[in-house]
Formats: structure tokens, sequence, C-alpha cells
């Protein structure tokens, strides 16, 4: 079995229909894992170059009770935003504790659609002690290319509680860190054009000869009728 065989199986479609029926087919193909069960393929392997894309922002996080940032990146983003809103003011006057300075995260799936909604996760970036109760300003999330594909905002969720009194304190998880449900929108699709490949390469979430001989055969099968 050669190395190609062992990492994936390559597909050739004769016309651009062949190519995107062939993706259609194979990934819905059954594996005979055993004599007693079988998966999709799509369960075991996916196609080379289609994938979740990470997307990053930078976002600030209001309404907090007292535990924001005291001082950094916030101060002089929150002047900033301020500042685009028509309303003046010094980085000096600034003396509440309820905002926070956070980076934004969320996974773009495969084939997003326009409309969708994602998670997001914020994360703390000054000397915020929690983010519970917050809820996140507008933040766009950009990709590797550099383009923003989502935007992010809502009620901050933590998993965590930092709570203490009389010097002693106690902390649960991480409140520095935090979930927005479905809180950001995908606004521009990551486009794959496989209607019109003419080849592509199913590649093994984990490399085994077995599984490998199984996948190329079955596809075989399949694409001979």
């Amino acid at each position: 079995m050669d190395k190609s065989t062992m990492i994936g199986t390559r597909i050739r479609g004769g016309s651009i229909r062949a190519g995107a029926l062939a993706i259609l087919i194979a990934m819905t193909i059954l594996l005979p894992i055993s004599q007693l069960h079988a998966e999709r393929l799509k369960d075991v392997a996916s196609i080379r170059g289609i994938r979740e894309n990470q997307l990053v922002g930078y976002g600030l996080v209001v309404g907090l009770t007292g535990t924001g940032d005291k001082k950094g990146a916030m101060l002089m983003s929150l002047t900033n935003m301020l500042y685009k809103m028509g309303i003046t003011i010094e980085q000096k006057d600034v003396v509440s504790k309820n905002v926070a300075a956070v980076m934004v995260t969320a996974k773009l799936p495969p084939f997003p659609k326009v409309g969708r909604r994602i998670d997001a996760v914020v994360s703390a970036i000054g000397d915020c002690k929690s983010l519970q109760g917050g809820v996140l300003l507008m933040t766009p999330l950009k990709g590797p290319d550099g383009k923003v594909y989502a935007l992010a905002q809502g009620g901050v969720s933590i998993g965590g509680f930092a709570a203490g009194r009389g010097g002693a304190s106690v902390q649960k998880n991480f409140p520095t860190v935090g979930n927005v449900p479905e809180g950001a929108t995908i606004e521009k699709e990551f486009g794959y054009d496989l209607a019109n490949a003419q080849d592509f390469t199913i590649v093994l979430n984990k490399t085994d000869f077995t599984t490998a001989s199984n996948v190329k055969n079955a596809i075989n099968k399949h694409l001979k009728g």
C-alpha cells in the first residue's frame, strides 16, 4: 500500500458534474468497520482543505459590577469608542471599573451561511476580576486573511465565580473567560469551489492501514456502480 493510500484517497471526476457527484456520494458511503458495525465516511475522514476556520477580534465587555479593568487598553478603547459616538472624554476621567477589554474568538464552520449564528468565547486581557453579568459590545471577527467573517455581540455567560471576604477568597473555574452562546452572526461566507473540482483528496482523521483500505475499496465500489 503506497503512502497516498495510507493517509487518504483521491477522487477524480471526469467532468464538473461528475466531480460534485463524487463528493456527495463519497462522504455518505458506509464503511465496514467490522461484521456488525459500519460508519459513514464523513465520521472517520474529511476532505482536504475543508475544515473549521478560526476567527478572532478585540472588543469591550460592559455592565460589570466593579470587576472590570482599572487601566490599560480598555481606557483607550473606551474613549475612542465614545469619541466616534460624538462623546469626548479624557482617559484620566474614566474611573469606572465596569468595562473590560477582551479578545473574542469563534470557529467558522465549513460551508457557513450568512445569517447563521455561532458561539463566541471572550477572554479578558487586562486586570479584570470577572466577566460575570457583562455584555459584549459589537465586535468584528476576522479570519487568517484579515477579512471580517462575523460580528459578535451579546450577554456573557461564565462557568465560574470568584468571591472573597475577610481576607479569604474562593474561586471556581475561570471567571475571566466566558461564552456568548450563538452570539456571533456570520456576515461573509468562506468559499469552497467543490462543484468545479476535478479531483479532491479524502484524509483519514486517524491514519490506519485497514481503514484506508476500506475507504478505497468502498469508494471504488460505489463509483463503479
